[in-house]
């Protein structure tokens, strides 16, 4: 499925939420979508539990913008 197509979806879902549950139901379907997207990330190998804890490696970095 192309990302246009599951953009289509998730936005037609936001959008039925918004309208008949108000801007609450909006804010939690989006929410639940952000957390899915994530799950999902995670399940496919994509991200490590790592990448949102580990801090940043200034130097390196620094050395990637010179390139």
């Amino acid at each position: 499925m192309s990302m246009a197509v599951i953009g289509l979806i998730v936005g037609m879902a936001l959008g039925f939420a918004g309208y008949f549950g108000g801007f609450g139901a909006f804010l939690l379907v989006a929410a639940l979508g952000a957390v899915g997207f994530v799950a999902g990330r995670f399940l496919d190998g994509d991200l490590e539990p790592g990448d949102f804890f580990r801090p940043r490696d200034r130097d390196r970095d620094r050395d990637d913008r010179r390139r």
